[in-house]
């Protein structure tokens, strides 16, 4: 086992010492709880300590593992939830106030997932209102902390996730995503994750009065956020267990088969009609040189409708989100909340109407082009963000600190949007902050952007290690 301090190991580390019994599934709960505690009142990012609960657990598991070997391939890892989705007898306040008192009755199927795969559950994380900001920060909880800088955004809407795994405080968080809110927190503090695409991982929230709307099913999906890429993985395969309560889940195998022969990656730096920041080009070019040196074949070429298809997007979810959730937004958000909603709505104005219909079938045409593009280049490398990470506040800084937000996000909306895979990963830093990059890979392969991932990250480095080294 490595001379780590047991909260810095990762969580493939972790659970194979826990299977070699070199430490108790009760010492690497113990530590990240220990941990959690002493770093957490700095960062904010866990708002519901189960501590406590957690170790109590563990020590069953120990009992478990005596008796019967390990439940599952993540035994003893710690873990945590954001605290938009349902843990059974915990809040699932979604950020705001006034749902507070919104208790869980059952377990959300990602949830019941990690734990039947033997993980074990520390605490709950932050999220902005509604789970509708890329920052942390809201009236019930108060604002996240970015682990590198209390100035930069942690990201959102997973920003307490991301904030906590890349503090130890767990080896894995649950995070989601409907327009970037796994892969922000991750360009953010240099986490990694993989968007899943539509019908990978099973989503549900037993408390919900009511079915989401159809974008949001479409848009929305559950993921894992982790230090390193191959935490990413192990968590996304507990992830994935089938579950009947989604109705867009497909029970797909995690791996697909091989590729033959050099695997063609498409390589965009296309900024639409805004600047790309030099470190971010730089971060592309790094990234591009990593999977060549590894035998990806490398072909600088744009993907289709990229821009169209993400502000045509953004446009149709923002007329959902006024139908279904514009009454909720105006009587228990806060002023902030709903000033940012008429700055999203003046950026893209919701459609209504035929023209959301229209959006909603013209979804086809996107999805079909680049179904067909990826034909031929089964992955393609694009900028995230296209400029290091903003100011903690800057979407609450009127329509031009969203627009410099969330107005340049088409490479993020378009792929939730299309329900295509969508991996982030750091390729570089930049005036002190992690600097990083999107893969995006066909439905259903997201083994293969995490293989991609994973070449970056070897030739770049882990930018946990880094934040350790400073003694955070």
């Amino acid at each position: 086992m490595s001379e780590r301090a047991i909260w810095q190991l990762s969580a493939c580390d972790l659970a194979e010492a826990v299977r070699a019994r070199k430490i108790s599934a009760e010492a690497a709960v113990g530590a990240s709880v220990e941990r959690m505690r002493a770093r957490n009142g700095r960062i904010n990012a866990v708002v519901d300590d189960l501590g406590d609960a957690a170790i109590e657990e563990a020590r069953r598991l120990d009992v478990r593992f005596a008796e019967s070997g390990p439940v599952g391939p993540l035994h003893g890892v710690p873990v945590t939830i954001k605290e938009n989705v349902d843990q059974k007898g915990r809040a699932t306040p979604n950020g705001v106030a006034a749902f507070r008192e919104v208790v869980a009755p059952d377990d959300a199927p990602i949830v019941r997932n990690l734990k039947n795969a033997g993980a074990v559950i520390i605490g709950r994380t932050n999220t902005p209102e509604f789970s509708f900001r890329a920052t942390t920060d809201n009236e019930l909880h108060g604002r996240t902390l970015n682990p590198w800088d209390d100035e930069a955004s942690p990201g959102g809407s997973s920003g307490g996730a991301a904030a906590a795994v890349m503090s130890g405080m767990g080896a894995l968080a649950h995070g989601n995503d409907i327009g970037g809110s796994l892969r922000f927190p991750c360009a953010a503090t240099g986490a990694a994750t993989v968007k899943p695409g539509l019908g990978r991982v099973p989503a549900y929230n037993p408390s919900a009065k009511a079915e989401r709307g159809l974008l949001a099913q479409m848009m929305s999906v559950q993921g894992i956020i982790a230090r390193e890429v191959r935490d990413v993985r192990a968590g996304l395969q507990a992830a994935i267990a089938y579950d009947p309560n989604d109705p867009w889940m497909v029970p797909m195998p995690f791996a697909g088969p091989a590729h033959e022969g050099p695997l063609r990656v498409a390589v965009t730096r296309d900024s639409f009609e805004f600047d790309l920041h030099p470190a971010v080009e730089q971060a592309i070019t790094t990234a591009a040189d990593c999977l060549a040196d590894a035998g990806y074949e490398i072909v600088e070429i744009e993907p289709p409708l990229v821009r169209e298809c993400g502000e045509l997007g953004y446009r149709a979810l923002m007329g959902e989100v006024t139908e279904l959730m514009g009454a909720d937004i105006e009587k228990y958000g806060s002023d902030t909340i709903k000033q940012i909603f008429q700055d999203y709505f003046t950026l893209f104005a919701p459609l209504a109407g035929k023209e959301l219909l229209q959006a909603i079938a013209q979804r086809a045409h996107y999805v079909r082009s680049w179904t067909l593009f990826m034909e031929d280049y089964p992955l393609v490398l694009t900028p995230f963000l296209l400029a290091p990470v903003y100011g903690w506040n800057r979407d609450a800084e009127g329509v031009e600190g969203v627009r410099d937000v969330l107005g340049k996000a088409h490479y993020s909306f378009a792929m939730n949007f299309m329900g295509l895979p969508a991996g982030h990963i750091s390729a570089g830093f930049h005036d002190g902050l992690p600097v990083g990059v999107q893969i995006v890979g066909r439905r259903f392969r997201e083994d293969m952007i995490l293989d991609a991932c994973e070449v970056v990250e070897k030739k770049v480095g882990v930018m946990a290690d880094r934040l350790f080294a400073r003694g955070d």
